[in-house]
């Protein structure tokens, strides 16, 4: 799994995306990827992860965006030095895409910024 990194304001975001071909079905055009997700806090104040925003295209250009509170569930908080790992995966209709977003996050003083989710492929037997 190729990792892909982005930080911003001191938080580090590490993707790993991976093809799972167990639950794919090439001929119902169902391209099934995992995604493993590292949001590590590296400066000097705790940060709440609130929402997420992600943007994912197909090798047509058809863009899914899915929007919404937290991730899988949680709104962790992260203290300084701390990490937060989840897994999830997306569907898409064709062997090739890419995902991309942001999260909204919040320093424990009430302050909120936005973290970019670094760009990464989703290829179909690229594991």
């Amino acid at each position: 799994m190729v990792p892909y990194v982005a930080v911003t304001e001191d938080i580090a975001v590490t993707v790993r995306p991976v093809y799972l071909d167990g639950q794919s079905d090439v001929l119902a055009r169902r391209f099934v990827f995992g995604y493993f997700v590292r949001i590590e806090n590296r400066g000097g104040d705790d940060v709440q992860l609130l929402r997420r925003h992600w943007h994912i295209r197909d090798a047509r250009g058809h863009v899914q965006e899915v929007e919404g509170e937290g991730v899988v569930g949680q709104t962790p908080v992260i203290s300084p030095g701390a990490f937060h790992e989840y897994n999830s995966f997306c569907i898409i209709e064709t062997f090739e895409g890419s995902m991309e977003g942001t999260y909204l996050m919040e320093r424990s003083a009430g302050s909120r910024f936005k973290v970019t989710i670094p760009r990464f492929d989703l290829r179909a037997a690229a594991n």
